[in-house]
């Protein structure tokens, strides 16, 4: 699971993102660290990216996260090129094209610009939340084949393009947060629950900005182990799923772990 969290601050009248991280792998996965990966560039106001390795290559004796972790090196070593002029969709592009390692990927990427632009692009169901004086603005919404099966990044012909990507710009305003993150975050927390976390959390500093990643990435993990609570994804899982396949329901829920969330502030 990864947590990030991020404020927007004022450098010399311009907004930028204060970031915290966090981070909480599956049991079987903390050996190596888990299988998302991310990065944080200060470029313009800042730029954050989420990639959540896909873990069916395990079966073909493929570290899942080794597509995900170069995928975010090349974005990174790419997002303050000229060419980019924070264009979210090619910086995926360009990232996915340079991307040699075998496997798969979801991804988010989100760059700010210092006058308070912020362009963002995703394949998959990696997500992101903006909260506004507390309460959910704007939401991604998940790319899927079908349940459980997203849309990626692929060293597969089949895979996904950033032609595919849902690519969005808002506007963001001093004191605005942004949650950023892989689909173990938004499987284990309702929106209200991000409300109700962040609105517990302080000022415009990376200070706050690591204790909302922390808080938020603890409460997802302890949803993810609790098998009596109705999570997003095990609500899905029955209503698309379970009626069909009622023994495949437990395996679902102790899929969800990975996490990034990225909180934006003043």
């Amino acid at each position: 699971m990864i947590s990030d969290f991020a404020t927007v601050g004022v450098r010399s009248m311009n907004l930028a993102f204060a970031v915290g991280v966090a981070t909480i792998p599956h049991p079987a996965k903390a050996h190596k660290g888990g299988e998302d990966a991310y990065f944080v560039s200060d470029y313009g106001g800042g730029v954050l990216g989420i990639a959540d390795g896909v873990s069916g290559w395990a079966e073909q004796n493929v570290d899942p996260a080794l597509y995900s972790r170069e995928l975010m090196a090349n974005a990174e070593a790419v997002v303050s090129s000229e060419e980019m002029d924070f264009d979210a969709q090619m910086l995926l592009e360009k990232a996915r094209t340079a991307t040699t390692s075998i496997g798969a990927a979801t991804v988010i990427v989100a760059l700010l610009e210092k006058n308070g632009s912020l362009h963002g692009a995703s394949v998959g169901d990696c997500g992101l939340r903006i909260l506004r004086r507390g309460r959910i603005v704007f939401a991604t919404q998940p790319q899927q084949h079908y349940f459980d099966c997203p849309y990626q990044f692929s060293s597969d012909p089949g895979g996904q393009s950033a032609a595919d990507a849902v690519v969005f710009k808002t506007d963001l305003e001093q004191g605005d947060m942004v949650v950023l993150g892989s689909d173990g975050l938004f499987d284990n927390l309702y929106d209200q629950d991000i409300e109700s976390v962040l609105s517990t959390i302080g000022g415009p500093d990376q200070d706050s900005a690591q204790r909302g990643a922390n808080a938020l990435a603890v409460l997802a993990s302890k949803h993810s182990r609790d098998t009596t609570y109705e999570s997003p994804y095990t609500k899905e899982a029955i209503q698309k799923v379970y009626l069909q396949h009622p023994l495949q329901l437990n395996e679902f829920a102790a899929m969800v772990w990975l996490v990034g969330n990225w909180t934006i502030s003043q």
